[in-house]
């Protein structure tokens, strides 16, 4: 089966960035990080999802956290330099990021907003996050997509 590049994925073969790309069956009633993690037979600890907020001093900014938790909003804020932040309103995600529900990537938006990710992606030799499309997500270490992403570590949860 053919898999075709994503923009991110072209983004990681530009920085010679090692990552797989692994598709996955979607299931349009259920986006859920978890539904993923089933597909790709791995812990959910390792499929992380791609959340995107705007702070009231910031503007946008980006939090990748483990696909079965929830998003703590005061520790985003606190680690994105903002009093209070908000998850973005659904239909604004693709005109921000250019990316639509449940194929959100990290990698490649239209814009590169501050990123931070939950500190337990250190405890995994790799994890998958999406690749930007539905169905497909990428496998990279933890290390390379914090440098592809120009992420911080932060406690998010």
């Amino acid at each position: 089966m053919k898999i075709n590049k994503t923009n991110a994925a072209r983004l990681l073969d530009k920085n010679k960035i090692a990552y797989e790309l692994i598709p996955y069956e979607v299931d349009e009633s259920d986006l859920s990080a978890i539904h993923v993690a089933e597909q790709l037979n791995e812990p959910i600890e390792q499929v992380f999802k791609t959340l995107v907020l705007k702070g009231d001093k910031t503007g946008y900014f980006v939090c990748i956290i483990p696909g079965a938790e929830e998003l703590d909003l005061k520790l985003a804020a606190k680690a994105s330099g903002n009093k209070n932040c908000n998850l973005i309103l659904m239909k604004d995600l693709l005109a921000v990021t250019g990316y639509i529900r449940g194929a959100c990537s990290p990698i490649g938006m239209k814009k590169h907003f501050p990123t931070y990710i939950h500190d337990t992606c250190m405890l995994y030799g790799f994890i998958y996050v999406s690749a930007g499309q539905r169905g497909l997500q990428i496998k990279i270490s933890p290390i390379d997509l914090i440098n592809s992403s120009q992420a911080v570590l932060a406690k998010l949860l």
